[in-house]
């Protein structure tokens, strides 16, 4: 097995399965690499300290994290496998850092993870462990990542799943999806495309002091966070190739995805 890459991408919301150009460009990302064992998602909805991991011992249904939607969306299911195997080695690579790792068996994938995962993989056979975000302080979500680059070699796809830009007071059903982005989700994203593809982890870091509209762009930080656990695991693996996957914006939102390898 070739070594999987690392990826952040913008996850979309449910209406996502609606959106046959940006489904596609899913579907035609992961199939330009090879299927990895298994797959680590660290989704912005999932804050939680200690770091907590997703059931293992039994598959649970998914976690419906979102409200006033019709009802088909409440009935997509994602019935992949647990990934005991993989959260014991998580376990064991954030034990050596110091990181204890705790287990909530009663909480299935939230839509940060099986969103993104019913157009990539959508056979549901790939074995699936969601990771929480302890905190959303930019140093220490490097250092996490970093912590488990060595999950690469041993098959594991890494996946950071957030938005690139994400102030959901842009989004406008009637002005349709691919209506012009505001200035400032531009200017963001322009800014965000120079600095992850030259590989600035400080200035990536300091994404409220140095980026232009960072307080437009994300209000709050949590769908920006995933990256740092992306970036810090492809710079700790020797991750130099930063490829755009997908780009372009959805109901004003930068979708742009990163593919580090």
């Amino acid at each position: 097995m070739t070594t999987p890459p690392v990826l952040f991408l913008s996850h979309g919301a449910p209406p996502l399965a609606d959106d046959a150009r940006w489904t596609a460009e899913l579907a035609r990302w992961s199939g330009s690499f090879e299927k990895p064992k298994n797959i680590l998602m660290i989704s912005a909805h999932w804050e939680d300290a200690p770091v907590t991991v997703s059931p293992t011992q039994r598959k649970v249904p998914l976690t419906y994290d979102f409200w006033g939607f019709p009802q088909h969306y409440y009935d997509v299911r994602y019935d992949a496998p647990p990934a005991p195997e993989l959260a014991s080695e998580v376990s064991g690579l954030l034990a050596a850092k110091g990181v204890d790792v705790q287990h909530d068996e009663t909480r299935g994938p939230d839509h940060g993870a099986y969103v993104p995962l019913v157009e990539m993989y959508p056979e549901a056979d790939i074995p699936v462990l969601q990771m929480s975000m302890p905190t959303l302080d930019p140093h220490a979500l490097v250092d996490l990542g970093r912590a488990l680059a060595p999950l690469r070699d041993r098959g594991t796809l890494i996946v950071g799943s957030g938005f690139t830009t994400h102030n959901l007071r842009w989004f406008n059903p009637r002005a349709g999806a691919d209506a012009a982005p505001p200035a400032a989700s531009s200017e963001f994203d322009h800014w965000a495309a120079e600095t992850v593809g030259s590989g600035d982890l400080d200035a990536l870091e300091r994404m409220l002091e140095v980026a232009p509209a960072a307080h437009e762009a994300h209000p709050r930080t949590e769908h920006w966070a995933p990256l740092y656990v992306a970036a810090g695991a492809a710079e700790a693996s020797g991750a130099s190739e930063r490829a755009v996957a997908v780009d372009g914006f959805w109901f004003g939102l930068s979708k742009r995805s990163r593919q580090f390898s």
